[in-house]
């Protein structure tokens, strides 16, 4: 049985991961063709900006929703709606009439939709697979992503320079059309947790609910806490002026920024198979805050001292092969946790508090490093001079030592939340 169960799940995982290969080139096509339409970067970040911005509030309010209705129509209907969106894209491409606001406006859509798909997803995984392959589960996944952050900007721009726009857009409608498929035929989501009847259809109750539960389970909560604070951290950095940082030092050497990206991606691969191919500990709260620890103090100290393409490639690999484990060590602590009859409204809310701080990490790295830092580190300050012989001298080096800064803030916060006695509490219920 519990083979047959599993067997369920790699269906289900290849299939997504097969729509999220096609999602995720139409996003990169468009980022490139964004950038080459405005010449901007801040448009480009404001497209992840109105993406996060929706998902983060209707969040909230989703988990009612989702603990009354079958995870496998809320799956369905959302993969539809963004398949509705490209479709969309595509007929303003062909027309000549796509403007960056009409993609904020999707992607504000698909932002909207994932709010309910991403936390009926991991409701339905719960119920799909037993709960010793939880880790297991959690290594597939970061597997397939860092997969996909690898393949992804390779396949895209190779279609993009072939087809066009249009040619990555309906390779994306063709791979939600094989998912939707394997969703109706093969998929199984066990239909237990649907049938429990949710007595308040209000969706504030929903959110109430949800966390009022966090409340009551303060370990819990203090996790979500600590995960939505080192996502700020990353935000400031990795995923926004990692590669304005190396084009900066590299002088414009796109090559070397995409070397670095594929390593990051590489990282997770790794990662992801040594969590799914090998027991972790038990002690899942070492697994998160002393991963989270190293990828700090070994991945984005090395990123800001580095003065080389070796150099960004090594501390790559230190910052991204230990993100699986993390990602493993909440979502078994959170699956065990949270009875099933509420992890609809608990994930939603977690969701929503957890990414909350993404956006102003996007916003606010990258005013730090055009307003603050750079300017900081060409200036004729003592602690400028002094810095300058740990990261170098010259554009880039401001955003260096920001990485100096989420390196140094990261450790000391990863061991401080570890610490937290809520978080440990946790661990001595287990033992």
């Amino acid at each position: 049985m519990k083979y047959n169960r599993f067997n369920n799940y790699i269906v289900f995982w290849i299939s997504q991961s097969v729509s999220q290969l096609g999602s995720s080139m139409t996003s990169f096509a468009l980022v490139i063709w964004a950038y080459k339409k405005t010449n901007s970067a801040m448009a480009v970040s404001l497209m992840t900006f109105f993406y996060y911005l929706p998902y983060i509030v209707v969040s909230i309010f989703a988990g009612a929703f989702i603990d009354g209705h079958k995870k496998k129509t809320i799956i369905l209907w959302s993969d539809t709606t963004a398949a509705i969106c490209s479709l969309i894209v595509l007929i303003l491409v062909v027309s000549g009439r796509l403007k960056i606001w009409n993609i904020y406006a999707v992607n504000a859509i698909i932002g909207l939709t994932n709010s309910f798909q991403s936390p009926a997803e991991t409701v339905a995984v719960g119920m799909m697979v037993s709960s010793e392959d939880y880790s297991k589960v959690s290594g597939m996944n970061s597997f397939s992503s860092s997969l996909l952050t690898v393949v992804t900007p390779m396949l895209a721009a190779s279609i993009n320079s072939c087809l066009g726009l249009q040619g990555v857009i309906l390779i994306d409608l063709l791979t939600f059309s094989f998912a939707l498929v394997i969703l109706l035929l093969l998929i199984r989501i066990p239909k237990d947790s649907a049938k429990t009847v949710y007595k308040h259809n209000n969706l504030l109750y929903g959110c109430k609910e949800g966390m009022s539960f966090l409340y009551d389970h303060k370990g819990i909560w203090y996790i979500i806490i600590s995960m939505a604070f080192l996502n700020f951290l990353s935000r400031l950095t990795y995923e926004n002026i990692l590669t304005p940082m190396i084009l900066a030092r590299s002088r414009g050497n796109d090559g070397v920024a995409g070397i670095v990206s594929g390593v990051l991606g590489i990282g997770g691969i790794i990662g992801g198979l040594v969590v799914c191919a090998r027991k972790l500990t038990d002690n899942n709260l070492k697994l998160i805050y002393f991963s989270a620890a190293f990828s700090f103090l070994f991945g984005d100290l090395s990123m800001g001292l580095g003065q080389s393409a070796t150099a960004w490639c090594m501390a790559a690999i230190a910052a991204s092969v230990p993100i699986p484990f993390i990602g493993a060590g909440q979502n078994v602590i959170m699956y065990n946790s949270v009875p099933r009859e509420v992890q609809g409204r608990v994930f939603a809310v977690k969701n929503a508090v957890q990414y909350c701080t993404i956006p102003a990490g996007l916003l606010l790295g990258g005013f730090l490093a055009d307003y603050v830092f750079e300017p900081f580190m060409a200036s004729d300050n003592v602690l400028a001079l002094l810095l300058r012989k740990l990261v170098g001298f010259g554009p880039g080096s401001g955003m260096a030592v920001m990485f100096l800064c989420t390196g140094i803030l990261g450790f000391i916060t990863s061991l401080i939340w570890y610490d937290n006695k809520y978080i440990r509490s946790l661990q001595e219920k287990v033992n």
